[in-house]
């Protein structure tokens, strides 16, 4: 060890020395800085960065012999053979590349030995054929065992300086492998200058082809500044690598946090794939940033693609096992690692896809019978109007509107799911009679329609119908509870109409009369029907102006104590006088209210018009209002009446609403809930028609009734026939035990008031008791006299009012 001290000390320029120890030690950090990127580079820039590497390292290797071999200071004659020194050069290179990729090459402890080995021992090739290259005038003597310790230090530590960059890659990993390769240059060439002994020798001569020590200075020199070039070029590209990779890993985390897959491309190849896209894919992130976009989506759309137009659209993904998933692409130009690429949103439309189709589906079809809907109907019907035109198709084509008989009933009785299950069988059993060609929409509600073309006369129309009819009739018979019925319109085009309004409109009018003429029938369109139609939709709309026109009016009829003839109120009866119809009698007009829904108006116009006419009487008399089941159903039914009784100043005792059993069956939970509203604001509530509804015994114990009305179609005749008049005893008779008066209508003659008498029949209102009349001819029993009102006093014989106390009268007869 003091020969190597005394080597460096006293035969070398420590200055110089001092310059070799930094271009190797700059050398080297450049060199294992390098060597990093030779690792974590891909195949295509492997051998590029392994070049850069070993050539920096190689040149610091012989740069700093030789800047050292400068410093040696033997005292004699010296020169530098050329062709080795240029061989020790390339030795130093070879050497060195060869270790660098051997410990890089695959990531073990085993090639990271080995191929620092390598380079040490290229260390130890280039420092001992750079001796051979020194020629002096004497004879040098080697000492065998410096010369062992020199190859053993710098082996072992070159060895070491890949083990320590390699293994775990850290800024303070390269400065120490920066430190021991430098050592191991250093170590290597002191201590195998400490082995040469040089002795002086005249007879041995300095070849004329060397290169003095200054040229070889020279030389040194540039391959020092070759080893600042390629330093500060590494030094720049780390750095830039280093900003780029930060960019990158920040670019990516960013990416990562998209839900949508984006995808960096420089050209058509991918560089940087996101997790979101790997997922949707199937393939890993590391697999697809060695793919193109081709592979992705084909080479068409690629093109499309890099040509960075900016529009989104809408291409399959090739994923895993070859799989297509649809998506959607839009892809915009950025500056990524300070070049442009493209950046590709790719967005999963799976889910959009099968919305679309759900919304064509739920566009074109019925969601409940799986039926085309009114949309698909008429565009149906308008194309095979137009085929038929054109003279396309020959033969009739039938239109054929379908309607279930009482289906109202079934909901409100069983429920709405029943109501579903009864139109889903009518679909199934109607589409199992028609053929092909032939279509079954449903328009909604319990609305149908069938589609038949091509038919070869107009009594095939007839067939399908009766088949279908007979379809539901087989249904009924099978199904437990039965079905409803149907009934069927048919128009034929071009027979009864040639375009399609009309001829919609011509099958509705053949189906209303097949319902009026006794349901679970068809009945094809007539031009007589037409007449009656329009009358029909006239009278509809009339009576949607006839309450704003005033041309209605109430007239009131008597309801009286049978036993004393004692007058208890008035029954407020509704009629319409058309100013070209004239009178219109209720019977008429008002199921058509009804069925248009103009009954809600009319029903709150006849109940305020009552209950404001009673509240001007003097004697504390009833009224009577009758109410239609679309207002009794009405969520804001009692908050009216309320309103009305405080407008009009009316005791909410003097008015009555009379209510049918049909009324309270469409939704009785509903309409008991008003029914008790009503009860609480003090309205009395009877229940009309009695007898004639269904299921009479339990809606008198569910609701909360003050009176119940016999129905005139029972006490006709009562005094004559005994089943008629077993039946009212009967109905008298539940009357008293439940505690309810009892009001018989319709009483039209004495023998009959006398049956009722002799009953114990509480309250009469009939013909014989009294006519339905203006409220102005009754002024003496309502207490509002002709002054009152500005009208003359009706006489006792006016011919409308029988002033005849009943009972008073029976018994005089």
């Amino acid at each position: 060890m003091l020969t190597v001290y005394n080597c460096i000390v006293n035969e070398h320029d420590l200055r110089l020395v001092a310059l070799a120890a930094l271009i190797c030690g700059i050398s080297c950090f450049s060199a294992v800085n390098l060597l990093r990127h030779v690792d974590q580079s891909t195949s295509r820039n492997r051998h590029v960065w392994l070049l850069i590497a070993a050539a920096s390292t190689g040149f610091g290797i012989w740069a700093t012999h030789f800047i050292a071999m400068i410093a040696f200071t033997p005292g004699i004659p010296n020169a530098y053979n050329a062709e080795l020194s240029v061989a020790s050069l390339a030795m130093s290179v070879i050497l060195t590349a060869a270790g660098m990729w051997i410990a890089t090459v695959r990531r073990s402890i085993d090639h990271y030995l080995v191929g620092g080995a390598v380079l040490g021992i290229g260390i130890a090739a280039m420092h001992y054929t750079g001796m051979a290259a020194f020629e002096v005038e004497g004879r040098i003597v080697w000492n065998r065992l410096l010369v062992a310790a020199s190859l053993a230090s710098g082996v072992t530590l070159a060895a070491l300086s890949m083990l320590v960059v390699l293994r775990r890659p850290s800024t303070q990993a390269t400065v120490a492998g920066a430190v021991l390769l430098t050592l191991a240059i250093c170590t290597l060439h002191f201590i195998a200058m400490a082995a040469v002994s040089i002795y002086p020798d005249s007879s041995i001569e300095i070849s004329k082809f060397t290169i003095a020590p200054m040229s070889q200075a020279f030389a040194a020199a540039a391959a020092s500044l070759v080893i600042l070039v390629l330093s500060a070029t590494a030094l720049w590209i780390d750095l830039r690598f280093r900003r780029h990779r930060t960019e990158a890993e920040r670019m990516h985390g960013l990416a990562n946090a998209a839900v949508e897959g984006l995808i960096v491309c420089d050209g058509s190849r991918i560089v940087s794939a996101n997790d979101s896209i790997a997922a949707l894919s199937g393939i890993a992130a590391g697999t697809l940033n060695a793919m193109t976009l081709g592979d992705l989506f084909g080479e068409r759309t690629a093109s499309a693609v890099a040509a960075g137009n900016g529009q989104a659209q809408e291409v399959d993904l090739r994923g895993q096992d070859d799989s297509r998933i649809p998506v959607e692409l839009i892809a915009r130009s950025i500056d990524y690692c300070g070049k442009p690429h493209l950046v590709v949103a790719v967005r999963d439309i799976r889910e959009r896809r099968k919305a679309e189709q759900e919304i064509m589906r739920l566009a074109h079809y019925d969601p409940l019978t799986g039926l085309a809907n009114r949309r698909s109907f008429t565009g149906r019907l308008e194309a095979e109007i137009a085929a038929s035109a054109e003279g396309g198709k020959d033969g009739q084509l039938a239109l054929m509107l379908l309607d279930l008989d009482r289906f109202k009933e079934v909901n409100d009785l069983f429920g709405h799911a029943a109501g579903d299950a009864v139109l889903q069988k009518v679909a199934h059993c109607a589409s199992g009679v028609l053929r092909h060609g032939q279509m079954l929409a449903r328009l909604g509600g319990d609305e149908f329609a069938i589609i038949a073309p091509s038919l070869p006369d107009p009594q095939a129309a007839g067939r399908i119908a009766e088949a279908v009819l007979s379809a539901l009739r087989q249904e009924n018979r099978l199904s437990p509870g039965g079905m409803v019925s149907a009934s069927i319109g048919i128009a034929l085009y071009p027979l009864d109409a040639d375009e399609q309004a009309a001829l919609i409109s011509h099958a509705d009018t053949a189906l209303y009369r097949a319902k009026a003429e006794g349901k679970d029938t068809f009945r094809y369109f007539e031009a007589s029907m037409g007449a009656e139609a329009r009358d029909r939709r006239i009278m509809e709309q009339d009576l949607r102006q006839a309450v704003a026109r005033g041309e209605f009016r109430l007239v009131y009829q008597p309801q009286k104590e049978i036993s004393s003839g004692r007058m208890i109120g008035f029954e407020a009866l509704l009629r319409w006088q058309h100013p070209e119809r004239g009178e219109v009698p209720p019977s008429v007009f008002i199921p058509v209210a009804e069925d248009s829904g103009s009954i809600a108006q009319i029903g709150e116009w006849v109940l305020a018009t009552a209950c404001n006419e009673a509240g001007t009487w003097k004697n504390p008399l009833t009224v009577a209002v009758n109410v239609s089941a679309v207002q009794l159903h009405n969520l804001d039914f009692s908050r009216r009446v309320h309103e009305v009784l405080l407008r009009s100043g009316l005791a909410a005792g003097r008015l009555e609403l009379e209510i049918t059993e049909t009324a309270l069956v469409k939704d009785m939970p509903r309409a008991l809930a008003t029914l008790r509203q009503i009860k609480a604001l003090g309205v009395r509530v009877a229940m009309d028609d009695f007898g004639t509804g269904y299921s009479s015994l339990s809606n008198l114990r569910a609701f909360p009734f003050d009176k119940i009305k016999i129905d005139g179609s029972f006490i006709k005749s009562v005094d004559r026939n005994d089943q008629v008049a077993t039946i009212v005893r009967a109905v008298l008779g539940l009357g008293r035990g439940l505690g309810l008066p009892v009001l018989a209508e319709g009483v039209e003659t004495l023998d009959e008031l006398r049956f009722l008498d002799a009953e114990d029949c509480d309250i009469g209102q009939g013909y014989y008791l009294g006519r339905p009349g203006p409220i102005e001819a009754f002024g003496e029993l309502t207490g509002v006299s002709a002054a009152d009102d500005g009208v003359k006093p009706a006489g006792r014989s006016g011919g409308s009012i029988l002033m005849l106390e009943p009972a008073a009268a029976a018994r005089s007869a």
